[in-house]
């Protein structure tokens, strides 16, 4: 609840402390109690302060539970202070503050009013200050990002600590609910928030030592690879990935050399797991073990099969860091070239394998710059006939 606060998305939220999406869900949301197929009740959400660790020497739901049962044995105020460790005067105060006329004293209301007690609603100064208010609207109107106006506000008023405001506080009064300043501006009426990344909620952040592998087997990362990234003098290291169609429904396999930049190109009937495996293996396999030494892929689902894969091929199978493609620069690039035969937003299904064989032969026999203007297929046709493949002479 902590972090749902500070704006993290249930499923953020719920992936950060180890638990699943829908439990996330009904302690955030609350859920309904069924029998028998018919709601009988309904759990409300927790609440923020109630869930909150909180200082040792304020009164816990236990204690207050012990109290209500000292209380009803007829034991004193002095003696339940004993008994707890606490002083009288707490005991006394817990009782006249949180009992209920003709009810007498419910530790489970009492829990419920003192959290509603440690509830502060403090406005913030962009709130209660109006001139500061107009001026940040107004800059944030303009395009400027909260530490440009946080700048702006100490050089513009000097001597007024009233008219100043750092950048995270700028950035909580545009994520809080229903916010004044999330409304589109004269020149960009299509974004709806003010900052540039187009967010109306902040986005979570995670620890990497925290994050979860991607795959239930354990998969091999890019820097387990023995060779560095600007090493280029071994062939037979390959770096793939998918380019999608319309709508995620359809997909392309790529996978290109790193060396020679020969490209090969995978038909897919479907992006799943198993599909891509099988298509995969059959695509790869006529190669010799010395140009079919290793595989890097980004980590999409749709490489959940890469033990069985590596198996197949004789090949590892090594995964780049989340949300990095430029470990994968070579296959980027590539994709980049393919998009010409294959734009984005068009399907992909409609492409037969023959034609992925046209359009491979096309770009590997299209030369090159990088190469001194040779192509990849002559480079990797004379890979193949030599006696030592391992390194390309240039």
């Amino acid at each position: 609840m902590e972090l749902r606060a500070r704006g993290w998305s249930v499923r953020a939220a719920a992936r950060e402390v180890g638990v699943s999406r829908s439990s996330g869900t009904n302690w955030a949301r609350g859920h309904n109690v069924y029998r028998n197929g018919v709601v009988v009740g309904f759990v409300a959400p927790l609440d923020r302060l109630a869930v909150r660790q909180i200082s040792s020497r304020y009164l816990s739901q236990d204690e207050r539970i012990e109290i209500a049962d000292l209380r009803k044995s007829g034991l004193s105020l002095r003696a339940i202070a004993t008994r707890l460790g606490r002083a009288p005067s707490t005991i006394s105060r817990e009782l006249r503050r949180n009992s209920v006329a003709g009810r007498g004293y419910r530790p489970f209301d009492a829990q419920r009013r003192a959290t509603v007690r440690r509830a502060r609603h403090h406005r913030r100064r962009v709130e209660t200050n109006q001139h500061l208010g107009t001026v940040v609207a107004e800059l944030l109107l303009r395009r400027w990002s909260p530490q440009q106006i946080s700048r702006h506000l100490r050089h513009r008023f000097p001597d007024d600590p009233s008219m100043r405001l750092c950048h995270e506080s700028i950035y909580q009064a545009v994520y809080q609910p229903n916010s004044r300043f999330l409304r589109p501006s004269r020149l960009a009426p299509h974004r709806r928030s003010p900052l540039r990344t187009g967010r109306d909620h902040r986005r979570a952040h995670h620890r990497q030592q925290r994050r979860r592998g991607r795959f239930q087997q354990p998969m091999l990362s890019i820097h387990d690879r023995p060779f560095p990234a600007a090493d280029r003098s071994e062939a037979g290291h390959w770096e793939g990935d998918l380019i999608i169609g319309d709508n995620h429904l359809s997909a392309i396999g790529t996978l290109v050399e790193r060396t020679t930049r020969m490209v090969r190109l995978v038909h897919l009937l479907r992006s799943d797991a198993d599909s891509l495996h099988t298509a995969l293996v059959a695509r790869m396999q006529d190669l010799p073990p010395t140009l079919m030494r290793s595989i890097t892929w980004d980590q999409g689902t749709e490489m959940a099969r890469h033990l069985a894969t590596a198996d197949k091929l004789g090949a590892p199978v090594y995964f780049c860091d989340s949300r990095s493609p430029w470990q994968r620069g070579t296959n980027e690039n590539t994709n980049g070239l393919l998009r010409d035969y294959f734009p984005k937003g068009v399907s992909l299904a409609k492409h037969s394998a023959s034609h992925l064989l046209a359009v491979e032969h096309e770009l590997n026999h299209r030369p090159r710059i990088v190469l001194q203007d040779r192509c990849p297929a002559d480079l990797f046709a004379a890979l193949l006939t030599s006696q030592s493949p391992s390194v390309l002479r240039r």
